[in-house]
């Protein structure tokens, strides 16, 4: 249970900024992970306390697929100096981000797929040029995590509005 709730709370990270390949245990087989993206990895949800935003079961299954299919050369981003960059923006900035995605989830209608396409996109466009330098080689990551993602989502999605929203979102921030 303790688990699953961590594997939920990294999703959630996952959609929100572009430190989402944080969010996996992906890392199992390369060197350690820096004392400082440990930390984003463990506290990243709590710095970013939404109510309503909820991300699809299947949305979570694709982003830990892509996740964990991520090359030595993309987990070389996760450095000490980014990981320390992310955690002091989203810890001043995590409210802010929340309450952005939990008002554009609420304003959204359609399915949850459209929802969670909708916020997440609109809030990343919002937010991520605010995120410190240091993170853009995770900002890197993240994007083709996503991009593959939605791109596998789209193609997948037996829901026409499903289809559209992920692949309207697949382009990203």
């Amino acid at each position: 249970m303790a688990l699953r709730r961590t594997l939920q709370r990294t999703v959630l990270a996952a959609t929100v900024l572009s430190a989402s390949v944080l969010t996996t245990p992906a890392f199992a087989h390369a060197a350690p992970l820096p004392p400082a993206c440990q930390d984003a990895l463990l506290k990243t949800l709590d710095k970013f306390p939404v109510a309503y935003f909820t991300v699809p079961e299947k949305a979570k299954t694709a982003l830990f697929d892509e996740v964990g299919a991520l090359s030595d050369a993309d987990q070389e981003a996760f450095t000490q100096p980014a990981c320390t960059a992310w955690n002091n923006w989203a810890t001043a900035n995590g409210k802010a981000v929340a309450t952005d995605l939990d008002n554009r989830y609420q304003k959204t209608s359609g399915a949850a797929c459209v929802k969670f396409a909708t916020s997440s996109v609109g809030t990343l466009k919002k937010f991520a040029p605010q995120v410190p330098e240091k993170t853009r080689g995770l900002e890197k990551v993240a994007k083709k995590v996503w991009k593959n993602a939605m791109r596998k989502l789209s193609t997948e999605a037996t829901n026409a509005d499903c289809r559209k929203a992920y692949d309207g979102a697949k382009a990203g921030w």
